[in-house]
């Protein structure tokens, strides 16, 4: 493939993503679902369908090689930084009502995936898939939350201080901590083929980079930053050190037979939580990523649909899946919310905030149609699901809480 192809490429991507990102953002939804939904227009379901031969000259099987290679950086960098933007949060105050939102809000929507994953498997895991692994995956699928878009909601809302605002982001947390390490075990299981000796060389290998990150890495990272950062201002120093120990982390954990988005977010976990230190990764890594790395990545997402998508047995299975996900999410949220003390309206609210699952489900899904748990089909209903959910939110949230400013903290993140 020659450069001129990849740069071609490169336009086509970025100019419409922005185009699909202004275009929601119009209709007041969050950049991310136009950037999606760009993605899905550049796959076969929309210019595949409509001009063929041109999809097929734009993006040649070979040429996607490049393009992974820039999605997966891209991919790194955001994992970093949402790594680093994860708050465990801690003190009874919040620990215990967060664990309750959080727990029920992963557990009954994956709970309810399990119900429906016998049907499923006949119909969308590939072939010689066992059960059990692709069972867990749609149960992580169904139950994740996407932390940055809540955070930007709450944020902007001017509810930060508020404990409705602090138990919605933390119960977006446990979430995803949740999420995480069931992902992990799903592709450990996985990349082992059934072979227990190389499960638990996966899951060896992570316990001890685990402990290499929290007893050695954690720690010279506080250096590092406290010595070259002291007040949150990155220098060459810092810049040069936080890619590399990404990237350095993403390859052990690639290396483990995991996916290298585990170690770039373990990584970011490594890092001070200094908000100031948050600020500048936003501006100087984040910023950057999202409007050029990460679109790379949803056309990649969109060219691995299928048209399949679009017969009686498959709007089923989405139907299925769209009823899990949002029933689970609304009810265990609205449930947890209730049980730590919360009104009704509030309580509606963080569970209407935790349907929103945004770029961190397209994430999910990708890796595992990269881990062959999932077949393309399955992988283009779960997009569809994680689209509608997402969309969902800004109506939901405008009806119990007003529309003040809801759509400008919609807009501009994941």
């Amino acid at each position: 493939m020659g450069h001129p192809l990849l740069l071609v490429q490169l336009l086509v991507i970025i100019v419409a993503s922005r185009l699909m990102a202004w275009l929601l953002r119009w209709l007041g939804q969050p950049a991310v679902v136009g950037e999606m939904l760009a993605g899905l227009a550049l796959g076969p379901l929309l210019f595949g369908a409509l001009a063929p031969s041109w999809q097929a000259s734009l993006f040649p099987a070979d040429s996607l090689v490049a393009l992974q290679s820039l999605s997966t950086l891209g991919l790194v960098l955001f994992m970093t930084v949402i790594g680093a933007e994860l708050r465990v949060p801690t003190g009874s105050r919040l620990l215990r009502p967060a664990m309750w939102i959080g727990g029920l809000a992963f557990v009954l929507p994956a709970l309810l995936a399990l119900g429906v994953s016998p049907w499923l498997f006949r119909g969308y895991a590939p072939a010689g898939m066992a059960y059990g692994p692709f069972a867990m995956f749609i149960a992580t699928a169904c139950a994740i939350t996407a932390l940055p878009v809540m955070a930007r909601i709450v944020k902007q809302r001017g509810l930060s201080d508020s404990l409705p605002g602090r138990l919605g982001i933390a119960a977006a947390a446990v979430v995803d901590v949740l999420a995480w390490v069931a992902l992990a075990l799903v592709v450990a299981l996985i990349s082992a083929h059934g072979d227990w000796l190389p499960f638990w060389r996966t899951v060896g290998g992570l316990v001890l980079l685990l402990g290499a990150a929290w007893l050695v890495l954690r720690p010279s990272c506080a250096w590092l930053l406290a010595r070259h950062a002291p007040d949150g201002h990155a220098n060459g120093v810092v810049l040069a050190f936080l890619p590399a120990g990404a990237i350095g982390c993403a390859a052990i954990t690639e290396w483990l037979g995991l996916h290298a988005v585990f170690g770039a977010f373990l990584f970011g976990l490594c890092l001070p939580r200094d908000d100031r230190l948050l600020q500048g990764l936003i501006e100087r890594v984040e910023h950057v990523t999202l409007a050029t790395l990460v679109p790379v990545f949803f056309v990649l997402a969109g060219l691995s649909t299928t048209a399949q998508l679009l017969n009686a047995d498959a709007g089923l299975a989405l139907a299925l899946v769209l009823a899990v996900s949002i029933l689970g999410k609304l009810i265990g949220g609205t449930a947890g919310a209730r049980i730590s003390g919360q009104g009704w309206r509030d309580s509606l609210a963080i569970g209407s905030l935790m349907n929103a699952r945004g770029m961190m489900e397209l994430i999910v899904i990708k890796v595992g149609l990269d881990a062959g748990v999932i077949t393309p089909a399955m992988f283009t209903i779960l997009l569809v699901m994680a689209i509608v959910t997402t969309m969902m939110t800004t109506p939901m949230v405008v009806g119990l809480l007003g529309r003040e400013r809801i759509s400008d903290a919609l807009t501009d993140h994941r």
